[in-house]
């Protein structure tokens, strides 16, 4: 019987050991014009382009060169885009009940997500920062699954250890979600690096914010995926402000791009309330990024139409006018037009999926508010195979605290039950 060869993995390129006390030589084809007076560079010698192709009222900009989209596809987008809308606007609800701790929302930058993550493929890993349920829920992430995580219960992936919005799903490849900003981007170029050298054709693709491109960490990811050559798409949504500081205060270089064409990577910035654009710049990044195995990075233009977070008030920092010139250029509201422009979308449509998924929504808040908490064991495992005695200890110490003070723990009256019926 004949037996078949093993897929080749790929390699990373032998490197050539330098001469010693020899100077390393210009390549004439990429060595710079040379000058004989001091003439400095300026952000003005970049100019960064952007790429628009859908207008406001929904029809195409003269010229513009879009993506194939089925009306499937158009349809799948733009009803997660509306979804998404409708939990953050229920969940941020919730939380000013009381009923929920903490909450950020991906208001008026949804184009941004739903545009890139459609032109990515299942086995392609996500690496997000915590505006990007929109991502988990174009693979399939249920609402059920959404409202677990919200509120901590039994059923949570995470088993109740993260703050709200810090999802993760090892079957939808969406990596979980950690607080510290920029994390995230060292670790895509790594993980792209080990796809790299498995040769399995998949690429990541990491989010993050303009205000977490001011971290040390953005710099060493951009650096290492450009040096290394890791198919990863790197995509920094600007969407105006890192909390309350605005973009014109954290740097005053050209945005983002900018400094992706200076590590040496293929850049793009576009419109982030214009989903074709978005859709038809990431469907040309994964190709670079698969078939050419380098980096890319796209700088999304949005803006960031709600809080930062559940914890944050806008109004101290911003004007309402500035807020309503935004809302003019609402990303899910240029798709709908567009959409009806074609005839695959009305009206009705529109009212009969909004009140599905208003009533969807809700329904699985009050069955994920009643489901009992993780029991308190579950702290300790999942690291070590065995839990060491100083952990076990601990436990300890904190079953006894929560047993002796119970009024001040009420959510944790079964979790504490079950972790003792674990422990005998």
């Amino acid at each position: 019987m004949a037996v078949k060869n093993p897929p080749q993995k790929a390699q990373p390129e032998p490197k050539k050991k330098p001469e010693p006390n020899k100077q390393p030589e210009l390549d004439s084809q990429q060595a710079p014009d040379l000058i004989t007076a001091p003439v400095f560079l300026h952000t003005s010698s970049l100019i960064i382009p952007t790429l628009k192709q859908l207008q406001a009222d929904g029809e195409l900009c003269p010229g513009a060169a879009v993506a194939p989209m089925s009306s499937e596809l158009a349809i799948k987008i733009y009803t997660d885009m509306v979804y998404t809308r409708l939990l953050d606007e229920r969940m941020v609800g919730a939380q000013r009940q009381g009923r929920l701790s903490f909450y950020l929302t991906c208001t008026g930058e949804e184009a941004s997500v739903a545009g890139t993550i459609a032109a990515f493929q299942a086995d392609d890993m996500v690496m997000a920062q915590y505006r990007e349920q929109l991502a988990l829920r174009y693979r399939g992430f249920t609402t059920e699954q959404f409202m677990n995580q919200l509120f901590s219960n039994v059923e949570d992936l995470g088993k109740g250890r993260q703050m709200p919005v810090h999802y993760g799903c090892r079957d939808l490849n969406f990596m979980t979600i950690s607080s510290p900003l920029a994390t995230q981007i060292p670790q895509a170029a790594g993980y792209a690096y080990g796809q790299k050298l498995a040769g399995n054709n998949a690429c990541t693709v990491c989010y993050f914010g303009e205000g977490a491109a001011s971290e040390g960490d953005f710099h060493a990811g951009l650096n290492m995926a450009a040096v290394l050559k890791c198919p990863v798409v790197f995509v920094a949504r600007n969407n105006g402000y890192a909390i309350s500081t605005p973009s014109s205060e954290q740097f005053a270089g050209n945005g983002i791009a900018s400094r992706g064409v200076g590590y040496g990577i293929k850049t793009i910035r576009v419109d982030g309330n214009d989903i074709l654009a978005v859709y038809s710049a990431a469907v040309e990044a994964r190709k670079i990024a698969v078939e050419q195995q380098q980096p890319v990075l796209i700088e999304t233009m949005s803006y960031r139409l709600g809080a930062h977070s559940t914890s944050d008030d806008p109004t101290g920092y911003r004007s309402r006018e500035e807020e309503q010139q935004w809302r003019e250029n609402d990303p899910i509201s240029r798709m709908k037009n567009w959409l009806v422009k074609q005839n695959w979308w009305d009206e009705e449509q529109e009212e009969a999926l909004q009140a599905e998924f208003r009533e969807e929504i809700l329904a699985q808040v009050k069955l994920a508010e009643k489901r009992p908490k993780p029991a308190l064991g579950e702290l300790i495992t999942d690291v070590y195979e065995t839990p060491p005695e100083h952990l076990l200890e601990q436990l300890e110490a904190l079953e006894n605290h929560v047993a002796k003070y119970p009024d001040h723990y009420p959510n944790l009256g079964s979790a504490h039950n079950q972790s003792q019926e674990g422990a005998k």
